[in-house]
């Protein structure tokens, strides 16, 4: 076994060319593939791997990828790309805190200051100096080692509380409430929460006195720990471009050695961006004067280079030959075919993998090959199939080597693996209460629609709790205690119009309430019956799994994510129960909800089933033809596509061959449910986004799921309570789980500004990348192209719009695919389905005439790869703007994280309405009561009509006179006090309450007692609720339980164990009498609950109440 860079010392002329390198005066021509393999030899020959290396690319996508590369090839040595400030119209010169550390990061190593790194050589790996790896945008900007040194922290350290937190706040970390993004600090209770600008989860600091007790990674999404720490190092978040900074390659040590990849182009790619700057910085502004021109960069790194690698061709005296390695396989018949006969003509073959599991399974797939698993780059002396679990992406061959380095997608076909950079993950989504803001709408149960005016804590006879203050009409004020929280809920119309406020007392409220009710009643009995239906008519069970479905899956070449096998199980399991599915698919744009339609595709046409796919846009069939042609190519499946891109004649001889069952799957749009559509045997129906179908269309797909099944798919967000209210009467599936390493869209919402469109075009063209221009009215979308082509007359500029001839509008679809354009100017046909992810910029010029929904599906056509997107949204002066459109503008650009639209979803229902979703009809009645109140209302319809409990659950009331609040040097905002109690009051067991408790000490610290009796109220309820008591109540030497059933066993038991005890069959009233020395009045409700819990059938429903010291212990 040796290294893939070890073959290298096998060419001839290499080891003469790592000594002229060594000398500055190394020459290389190699085709562009081979450059990261040939890059690392050099770096780990013996005598210039000792070295520091700057590596200069040509393009910021260039030092992207090298610099992934670089760190596989070179797993012992440090490898960091420093990325260019990334200046766009909206950073106001500000570099992005991400952005700031890494570039800290990587200059602090480049000087060689013996900073700490954070990086971890591999295990018995060789020393060497650092790689930085940079592009031109990134050689030629001035340049500063951040705002500060990196701070370290050590778990058994001194550590300062304060004193850190300043050194952090100085180091440009921002304090919020709850961290979320890179470059954001919070104090939780005696906890510092702190997301570190170049780690990829925040980490939560706690302290014992000054010194640093524990140091753990915890999760974005749901603020839990992940795992503990010895270590952090905390990098700058900002970057001061003032008077101290200075050219990159002042930071290079003397014994730097410079490689430059392309010259030529390089330079060219200098030129270009130093012809961009005036588009970023005013001719006045004094950062301008600090870029190096070309010349004299290029003479500074002259000096210190090392080698230049050339594009393949010149008279150079090294030269490697090599091939792409391009198998042009279809199938897998074919990949066994090509890997076959690589190893009969000698060579080693090691084909890469993003994870081991997608090599084993291409080892499963490919049985017939042979082959071994293997780690790292090590490849075997022999000729042989090795499968390596290391992400590379470049593949080629090297004829004077023997040696083939293959990838994964050459093998499986499909569409560019998004980048290997660390995603961000997404934040934890908006609750009802964990957004709530003073003068926001609430609606409590008993009184009617309330202003929230925050939250107090007040002292009533002794005993401290807090309350939740609210306004009515005509000033009254209502202070709800805690433990009638669960009584309200945040109002979200349907309307987005601000809803009146109630009168206290009065009788209106209780009317609308009977009024929603009835409605709601019709709502739900509508939806059961057709539910029932389904279930009682006699559908198609498909079987189960074949060896060729099994094989069609693991050809899929990205990892699936929870979320979507749990989809494709639920798929499964409906096609195969002998009912009409009727299930929906709901998850965010790129989700991987394609991909569950294709498998239940092929599952269906397995059985000797036909399947039509409806989708809203001509553009879309054509995108998901592709896709079924693509991924289906390897078996005999027939595909074929009904819409405008198609002639009458083409369409007339589809629709023939697929009543003769000789197309297996038809794609279209609403045609396909014209009466001349005749399938011969139809088996499964896939719908994309519905909700943009006519009336006609939806009764037509209403009369088709009583027949077959039905799968639709949505990336329109529904909100989890939906989901569960509709439990029982409508299959829903939610796949939450974002896709691996996409980037959030940089969002910038203002005014309209021609010198905006033009930088953020150029800057996106530049970077090699294409552009969205979104002009939303087809009468005037010829004028605005123009307009655009006098301002920016170097673009290639191309027209979209959905009334073109559909030859047309086929042929700038593809020229745009294919790159042959540079900006497209479009109307909303890019809104569903658009798969381009070399688009990573979106102008929409009058964003306030779209909606919030219709916004964020625009906006989730970019940002589909490995790069930053910029989405900007531009809206006439604000004067001119309606409060709902500026409201969704704000939203929009407040949430950039992917998967955001789950978070936005509440905001949506309140300004656009929730009307969608349950029907236009249903809108009066949800701006009547509120959103939340109404799936209350229709949730306990749905249990009651399934044949449940009538009416809402009671809530037992627990009186026991003990201190509960939560103090604000515990938690310090209000939305998250609110939100806190809420989790109480709604808890529905002990352990749900035991997990919170412990949520509480891992994410703000030790629990005060007035938090710890919180939880403890909690419980309470939570024992009367299991038991079906009424109530409990205690005074300093007793307790009683009051309507409480005891079985006479349960009686016995009690008297028997203790003579304190007396019961009252009738009434259902328990009294428990201390004696003995005094106890507090928790401690003897405790005792009292876990009695009565032990005297259950079956023992304890749901464990027993912890005491404190049980909970310490825990």
């Amino acid at each position: 076994m040796a290294h893939l860079t070890a073959y290298l010392e096998r060419l001839e002329h290499f080891r003469e060319l790592a000594e002229a390198a060594a000398r500055g005066r190394g020459r290389l021509s190699a085709p562009t593939f081979l450059h990261p393999l040939l890059t690392a030899g050099l770096l780990t020959d013996r005598g210039l791997r000792e070295r520091p290396a700057v590596i200069v690319t040509p393009s910021e996508q260039a030092a992207e990828e090298l610099t992934r590369e670089l760190s596989l090839y070179l797993a012992a040595r440090e490898v960091l790309q420093l990325p260019s400030r990334d200046l766009w119209y909206g950073s106001e010169g500000e570099v992005a805190p991400r952005v700031a550390g890494r570039r800290s990061r990587a200059l602090t190593a480049l000087q060689g200051e013996g900073g700490p790194s954070g990086h971890m050589p591999a295990a018995g790996g060789e020393p060497g100096g650092p790689v930085i790896v940079v592009d031109p945008a990134a050689l030629l900007e001035p340049a500063t080692p951040g705002a500060g040194r990196p701070l370290q922290v050590h778990v058994g350290r001194a550590q300062e509380f304060e004193a850190l937190l300043r050194a952090l706040v100085g180091m440009g970390y921002q304090r919020v409430d709850q961290v979320e993004d890179p470059g954001q600090v919070a104090v939780r209770g005696g906890l510092i929460d702190v997301f570190p600008t170049t780690e990829r989860h925040p980490l939560r600091i706690e302290f014992w006195g000054d010194e640093v007790e524990s140091l753990r990674a915890f999760s974005v999404y749901t603020q839990r720990s992940l795992g503990d720490r010895q270590t952090a190092v905390f990098w700058p978040a900002l970057e001061d471009g003032g008077v101290d900074a200075r050219a990159l390659w002042r930071f290079m040590p003397p014994e730097a050695l410079v490689v430059v990849l392309e010259p030529a182009r390089t330079a060219a790619a200098a030129q270009v961006c130093l012809a961009g700057l005036d588009d970023v910085y005013g001719p006045n502004d004094p950062l301008r004067a600090l870029y190096s021109g070309w010349e004299e960069a290029h003479r500074e790194i002259s000096a210190r280079r090392g080698a230049d690698l050339l594009g393949g061709g010149g008279e150079i005296p090294f030269q490697v030959r090599g091939s792409t390695g391009d198998l042009a396989v279809t199938n897998l018949p074919e990949a066994e075919e090509a890997l076959r006969r690589l190893v009969s003509e000698g060579y080693r073959v090691a084909v890469a993998f993003e994870l081991r599991s997608e090599a084993e399974r291409c080892r499963y797939v490919l049985t017939r090959t042979g082959g071994r698993m293997g780690d790292g780059l090590e490849v075997p002396e022999k000729p042989g199939i090795t499968y390596l679990p290391v992400a590379l992406r470049r593949h080629f061959i090297v004829p004077d080597l023997r040696l083939a380095l293959l990838t994964d997608n050459q093998l499986f076909p499909k569409r560019r693996k998004a980048s290997a950079e660390r995603r961000l993950v997404v934040g934890a989504e908006l609750t009802s209460f964990r957004d709530l803001r003073r003068g926001d709408f609430v609606v409590h149960e008993d009184h009617g629609i309330g202003r929230f005016e925050g939250i107090s804590t007040n002292t009533v006879a002794g005993i401290t709790r807090d309350y939740l203050d609210i306004a009515f009409r005509d000033g009254d004020m209502l202070y709800i205690p805690h433990d009638q929280i669960g009584k309200v809920s945040r109002y979200v119309g349907a309307h987005g119009t601000p809803p009146s406020l109630s009168k206290l007392g009065g009788k209106a409220w209780d009317q609308m309430k009977s009024r929603v009710r009835k409605a709601v009643r019709e709502l739900a009995g509508e939806l059961l019956q057709l539910y029932a239906l389904r279930q009682t008519a006699s559908g198609y069970a498909y079987n189960e799994d074949g060896d060729w479905q099994r094989r069609f899956e693991a050809a899929f070449p990205y990892q699936e994510t929870p979320d979507q096998l749990k989809a494709i199980d639920a798929v499964k399991d409906d096609m195969e129960s002998g009912h009409p599915m009727d299930r929906l698919i709901c998850g965010d744009v790129g989700y991987g909800k394609t991909e569950v339609a294709l498998r239940a595709a092929f599952k269906a046409v397995m059985d000797g089933k036909q399947v039509m796919m409806l989708v809203p846009t001509t553009i879309l069939a054509q995108q998901h033809y592709v896709s079924f042609k693509e991924r289906f190519s390897d078996y005999p499946v027939r595909v074929d596509m009904v819409s405008r891109f198609r002639s009458a004649k083409e369409q007339r001889a589809a629709l023939k061959e697929f009543q003769a069952g000789r197309i297996d799957v038809l794609i279209g749009t609403h045609r396909l449910l014209s009466q001349d559509v005749k399938p011969k045997d139809l088996g499964l129906v896939i719908v994309d986004e519905e909700q943009r179908f006519g009336v006609v269309q939806k009764e037509a797909l209403r009369n088709l799921k009583l027949k077959v099944d039905v799968l639709t798919l949505s990336a329109t967000p529904i909100p989890r309570t939906l989901q569960m209210s509709l439990a029982g009467v409508r299959d829903i599936t939610v796949i939450e789980t974002p896709p691996r390493d996409r980037h959030p869209i940089q969002t910038y919402v203002g005014t309209f500004e021609p010198e905006i469109v033009k930088r953020a075009v150029d800057h996106e063209v530049e970077r090699g990348g294409q552009a969205f221009y979104l002009h939303n009215r087809v009468e005037t979308i010829d004028k605005a192209a123009s307009r655009l082509r006098e301002m920016m007359p170097h673009l290639r500029i191309g027209v979209a719009h959905g009334q073109m001839k559909e030859n047309a509008l086929e042929n700038v679809m593809l020229d745009f695919l294919r790159g042959n354009y540079d900006l497209l100017v479009t109307t909303t046909i890019i809104e569903s389905g658009i798969d381009i992810p070399n688009v990573n910029t979106l102008i929409v010029e009058r964003a306030d005439l779209l909606g919030l929904a219709q916004l964020y599906q625009i906006r989730g056509r970019i940002g589909r790869s490995h790069r930053v997107a910029h989405a900007f949204l531009f809206h006439p002066d604000e004067a001119l703007l309606t409060e709902e459109a500026m409201a969704r503008l704000t939203t929009l650009s407040d949430y950039t994280e992917l998967g955001s639209g789950f978070k936005i979803a509440m905001r949506d229902l309140e300004i656009r309405g929730a009307g969608n979703l349950l029907g236009q009809e249903q809108s009066g009645h949800i701006a009547a009561v509120g959103f939340e109140m109404y799936l209350s209302m229709l949730q306990e319809t749905v249990e009651m009509l399934q044949g449940g409990q009538a009416g809402p659950e009671r809530i037992p009331r627990v009186d026991i006179g003990i201190s509960a609040y939560v103090p604000t040097d515990f938690i310090g905002y209000e939305a998250a006090k609110v939100d806190l109690h809420r989790r109480i009051a709604g808890a529905q067991d002990l352990g749900e309450l035991a997990e919170l408790r412990h949520e509480l000490q891992d994410r703000f610290g030790s629990v005060p007692e007035p938090v710890d009796n919180l939880i403890f109220l909690g419980e309470a309820r939570v024992v009367l609720q299991q038991v079906g008591a009424d109530a409990v109540a205690a005074r300093p030497d007793s307790v009683s339980v009051t309507g409480l059933e005891l079985p006479k066993g349960s009686r016995e038991q009690l008297r028997i164990r203790d003579r304190l005890y007396s019961y009252v069959p009738a009434s259902g009233h328990l009294t428990y009498t201390h004696r003995g020395a005094a106890q507090g009045k928790r401690s003897l409700v405790e005792r009292v609950l876990n009695d009565i819990l032990t005297l259950q059938p079956g023992g304890p429903p749901g464990g027993r109440i912890l005491g404190p010291a049980d909970s310490e212990a825990a």
